[in-house]
């Protein structure tokens, strides 16, 4: 059975008025620290944490055409121009040197971080293998390392490491892998512990990513998962609505055919049929 725990951060872990400016501030202490006590019941490992965002529209036409597909897998793609446009307005620095990844994407990386301790021991969120395979090995280049990244006009959310090629940066594989729907969870990373229904959870966050200029908003997420994945309601609701009509229209079908039975044809005018007793005579 899936256990699953959300805590919404957002609102709580910004005491200034002005949530805005707190947010922009480079100098604020951002760090914030939840606890969440109320533990259902046991939850196996591995646990799969999630943050999960609300009113962001990674399906905007705009946004989600501002990438180079080209640029992400090979650091020797054949036309920066080509790349320039794909990515804009996130393409090039002030000076024009080309952003690696460039792109609204990949310049709005999340990047709140957790840590978390249960009964005041602190416990590892393990960050590998938390992207597609598929993603790693074919959109991302080993070849292709961060450059100029976050040195635009404006910053975006989080930085990447200039040491580390793409296809290891999974942080940001997950997040240009884009939601359909302005409310979405993406994977963070897991707890491969066991956590009791007794037990205490600490979460330290560093609130740093801005939701506040949209109306947006933040929840961390822990949740165990079953053969099929995690909880998912749409999936459930889908199947009993779909199945609901199904049975509708099955009803009403039985009932037209009882009220007004459709008359059966009578076989002898078959072609066949025709033929048997023409050459029977």
């Amino acid at each position: 059975q899936i256990v699953e725990l959300i805590d919404r951060y957002d609102e709580e872990c910004v005491t200034a008025s002005d949530k805005i400016g707190f947010i922009q501030d480079s100098k604020a202490n951002k760090a914030c620290t939840r606890k969440i006590t109320q533990v259902p019941k046991p939850m196996k490992g591995p646990i799969h944490v999630y943050y999960q965002l609300e009113n962001f529209y990674q399906n905007h036409r705009r946004y989600v055409q501002s990438r180079s597909d080209q640029q992400l897998r090979d650091k020797d793609y054949k036309d920066p121009k080509a790349v320039a446009k794909a990515c804009d307005p996130e393409a090039t620095t002030g000076d024009g040197s080309l952003i690696v990844p460039c792109g609204l994407i990949a310049w709005s990386l999340f990047n709140d971080t957790y840590a978390f301790s249960v009964n005041k021991k602190s416990v590892t969120v393990n960050k590998k293998d938390i992207a597609w395979a598929s993603d790693k090995n074919s959109k991302f280049g080993s070849n292709v390392f961060p450059v100029n990244f976050q040195k635009g006009g404006l910053i975006g959310g989080g930085n990447l490491n200039d040491k580390l090629p793409l296809s290891e940066q999974e942080d940001l594989i997950v997040w240009m892998r884009t939601a359909a729907l302005p409310t979405f969870r993406k994977l963070y990373g897991r707890i491969e512990t066991d956590i009791m229904a007794s037990d205490e959870i600490t979460v330290v966050i560093q609130n740093n990513y801005n939701t506040y200029s949209f109306g947006g908003t933040k929840a961390v997420v822990l949740s165990t998962a079953s053969w099929i994945g995690g909880k998912n309601n749409f999936i459930g609701v889908a199947y009993v609505a779909v199945g609901g009509i199904c049975l509708l229209l099955a009803m009403g079908f039985v009932v037209l055919y009882v009220v007004k039975p459709r008359a059966l044809g009578d076989p002898a005018y078959l072609s066949w049929n025709k033929e048997a007793a023409e050459y029977s005579h």
